[in-house]
């Protein structure tokens, strides 16, 4: 069983591409800087993907003792 579907995958492949080559920006519609971090490209893949309906898994919610 796949953890993301095919379309969540295209998605943050996307993403990615764009973070390799500079052009991925952080923020609201990438008005923010330039995104710097591996993880916080696939973070903002996952976030896309999940805005579009794509099944991607929920997000780990912390709890506090």
């Amino acid at each position: 069983m796949a953890k993301y579907s095919e379309k969540a995958q295209d998605k943050i492949e996307k993403v990615m591409h764009e973070f390799k080559t500079g052009k991925l920006k952080s923020g609201k519609d990438g008005q923010g800087g330039k995104v710097k971090s591996r993880k916080q490209a696939i973070a903002i893949g996952i976030s896309e993907a999940r805005a579009e309906g794509d099944k991607v898994p929920k997000k780990k919610v912390l709890k506090e003792n």
